[in-house]
C-alpha cells in the first residue's frame, strides 16, 4: 500500500522518500510538507520509481510461496509441510518431544531462509541461528537456550550492501538504486540503509564495510579487528544464507567464538542449506603448493638470428596492438551467441604478451617463442580460446626444432590445426575458430573452404609452401584473403560446435568472433612482413 506524505510521521528534515520510506542521501524535503512541495514529491516518486514489472519465473503470483515450499520438500526428506499451513517442519518431529523447538517467521522471498536452515528465533545473524539449533538438538531448555543465544547476539555483527534493487512477483522493483551507487547497509526488505557510495573495486568495499562494523564510535560495532592484526578466523561459511528475491548484493557477518560456541556451530545437523565446511582452522592454513619445477630447457638445433629475433618482437607487438583494437568488436560479435567476452578474452592475452616482452626475453628461435607463448597463454587468456590457442602453439612448435624452412611452417601450421581438431572436437562448418584437418584431406574443393573457418582456410592456402620454389608473401596473402572470407562466411553457418551451438541459428547473423580475431592476427602478421620486405 502506497502511503501519502500526510500519514507519515516524521521530523523536519527527514532524509526519506514520502511515498516508498527509502532513504534518499542529500534530500533537503521540510517536513511536513506543503501541499506544494507534497504535489512535487510524489512527482519525483513515480518518476523514479521502475515502470516495468520484473521477470519472475512462477506459475501465479498467488500461488508462488506455496508451490516453493511444496518444492523445496520435495526435494528434503528431512522436511514436510503442516497440512494447511505454509509452515515447514522436520520430518523426525514425534521423535522430539520434549525438546525446545525452534520456529522461523520470515517470509518467502528469502531463501534458502528459512525452511532450508530451519532458522530462526530472531533473524539477526546465521550464526545465532545455528547455535541456537545445537543448543535445542542437545536437549537444552529455552530459557537456558534464550541466554546463550542473547550472549552469542552481543558478540555478532552483520552489515549488507546491495547493488540492485528487487521485486516482489507480479510487482515493480520497490527502489530505485543508479547504475554506479551500492547502498551500505540496506535491509533485505529494502529498509534503508547506512548511506550510498559509488561503485569501488570489492577490496575497497570490504574494507568499508568492515570498517563500519568495528568502528568503536558506533553503538552496534563487534569488538573485532582484521586477520592481519591477530585475530584468529576459525570457520570460514561462504554460500547464500539469506537473500532478498533477485537483488544483488553481499552480507558480511563477524561472530567472536570461543571452543564451546565453536563446537556448537560445528555440530551435524541436516539442514539443507547449511554448509559442510571443514572443522579447521583458516587462520594459519598453508594455502599455496610450489609448482612443480620445470626442467632445463634443452637448446634449439635452429636459432634465430638478430634480424629473425627483431621480426619476431614486431609481429608480436603488431598482433597484440591489433587485439586490443578489436576488443569492442570481438565482444559485440559475441553477444550474438555467447557471454561477450571474446574481445577481454584476446585483449587479456595481448596484455600478457606485452608483458612479456616488456621483461626483455631472449626470441632464441621460432620454436621457443611458440612454446613460451602456448603456455603464456594458457595461464593468462582463460576460457576456451586459451586453451585452444595453447594446443595450436604447443603443437605448432615441435615441427620448427630442426628447420624453420617455408615447408616447415607449412607443416607448423597443419600440427597445430590437427591438435585443435583432436582436442577441440570440431569439424568443418561448425561456427568456431577451427575445423577438422580430416574432413579438409577429404573434400579439398574450393566450394567447401566458405565452410571452413579461418585457421583452416589460411592452413588450406599455406600448403603451397611445401612446393618447391614457393614465396614466402604472395602464399600468405591469399591465406589472409582465405581466412577472412571463411571469417565473414562464418555468419551463415549455422554452429555445430561451441557454444554458439546452443543458439537458435535464426540469432546468428554475425561472424563469429574468434574466426574474425584469427583472421586478424594473420593480416597483422602479413603487415609486418610486407613492411620488412620478407
Amino acid at each position: 500500500m502506497r502511503l501519502r506524505p500526510k500519514e507519515i510521521s516524521l521530523t523536519k528534515k527527514s532524509p526519506w522518500c514520502c511515498g516508498c520510506l527509502h532513504f534518499r542521501p542529500g534530500s533537503t524535503q521540510d517536513w511536513p510538507p506543503s501541499s506544494s512541495s507534497e504535489q512535487k514529491c510524489e512527482l519525483n516518486l513515480f518518476q523514479n520509481i521502475p515502470t516495468m514489472t520484473s521477470k519472475k519465473l512462477v506459475n501465479s503470483v498467488e500461488e508462488c510461496a506455496d508451490e516453493a515450499l511444496a518444492g523445496l520438500v520435495a526435494c528434503n526428506p528431512n522436511l514436510q509441510l503442516l497440512q494447511g499451513h505454509r509452515v515447514a517442519l522436520r520430518s523426525d518431529l514425534d521423535s522430539l518431544k520434549g525438546r525446545v523447538a525452534l520456529l522461523s517467521g520470515g517470509g518467502s522471498g528469502h531463501e534458502p531462509a528459512h525452511a532450508g536452515e530451519y532458522l530462526v528465533l530472531i533473524v539477526r545473524g546465521t550464526g545465532q541461528s545455528r547455535v541456537a539449533g545445537a543448543l535445542a538438538e542437545e536437549g537444552m531448555g529455552l530459557e537456558e537456550i534464550v541466554k546463550r543465544v542473547s550472549v552469542v547476539a552481543k558478540a555478532m555483527g552483520t552489515l549488507g550492501v546491495s547493488l540492485s534493487s528487487c521485486s516482489v512477483p507480479g510487482s515493480k522493483p520497490t527502489f530505485e538504486l543508479a547504475a554506479d551507487e551500492v547502498e551500505l547497509g540496506l535491509g533485505i526488505h529494502g529498509e534503508a540503509g547506512v548511506h550510498r557510495v559509488k561503485m569501488a573495486p570489492a577490496d575497497k568495499i570490504v574494507t568499508l564495510m568492515l570498517d563500519h562494523m568495528t568502528n568503536t564510535s558506533n553503538v552496534s560495532h563487534v569488538p573485532v579487528q582484521s586477520e592481519g592484526r591477530g585475530v584468529k578466523v576459525t570457520r570460514a561459511l561462504v554460500g547464500t544464507f539469506m537473500s532478498a528475491l533477485e537483488m544483488s548484493g553481499v552480507s558480511l557477518t563477524l561472530l567472536l567464538v570461543d571452543e564451546p560456541l565453536l563446537k556448537l556451530i560445528d555440530a551435524e545437523t541436516t539442514a539443507a542449506a547449511w554448509p559442510h565446511m571443514a572443522q579447521v582452522s583458516v587462520t594459519g592454513r598453508k594455502r599455496i603448493r610450489a609448482a612443480p619445477t620445470e626442467p632445463p630447457e634443452v637448446p634449439e638445433a635452429i636459432e634465430a638470428g638478430g634480424v629473425a629475433s627483431k621480426q619476431m618482437m614486431l609481429v608480436l607487438e603488431r598482433v597484440c596492438a591489433t587485439l586490443l583494437g578489436l576488443e569492442e568488436h570481438l565482444n559485440a560479435l559475441d553477444r550474438a551467441a555467447g557471454d561477450g567476452d571474446c574481445g577481454i578474452t584476446h585483449s587479456r592475452a595481448a596484455k600478457a604478451i606485452q608483458g612479456w616482452l616488456k621483461e626483455g626475453p631472449a626470441l632464441v628461435s621460432p620454436a621457443h617463442v611458440l612454446s613460451k607463448l602456448s603456455v603464456l597463454l594458457l595461464e593468462k587468456m582463460g576460457g576456451s580460446s586459451g586453451a585452444l590457442y595453447g594446443l595450436f602453439l604447443t603443437a605448432a612448435a615441435q615441427p620448427l626444432k630442426t628447420k624453420t624452412d617455408l615447408p616447415a611452417w607449412s607443416a607448423a601450421m597443419d600440427a597445430g590445426l590437427e591438435a585443435m581438431q583432436k582436442y577441440g572436437k570440431a569439424a568443418p562448418g561448425d561456427r568456431t575458430m577451427l575445423s577438422s584437418v580430416v574432413e579438409l584431406l577429404l573434400n579439398p574443393p574450393l566450394s567447401d573452404l566458405v565452410q571452413l573457418d579461418s585457421l583452416w582456410a589460411a592452413g588450406q592456402e599455406l600448403q603451397a609452401w611445401k612446393s618447391p620454389g614457393a614465396s614466402l608473401l604472395p602464399v600468405l596473402i591469399k591465406a589472409v584473403k582465405s581466412a577472412e572470407a571463411a571469417a565473414e562466411a562464418t555468419k551463415n553457418m549455422e554452429a555445430g560446435a561451441g557454444r554458439a551451438s546452443y543458439i537458435s541459428s535464426a540469432r546468428l547473423d554475425q561472424p563469429d568472433p574468434g574466426a574474425v580475431a584469427v583472421a586478424a592476427i594473420f593480416h597483422a602478421i602479413l603487415e609486418v612482413l610486407q613492411t620488412q620486405g620478407a
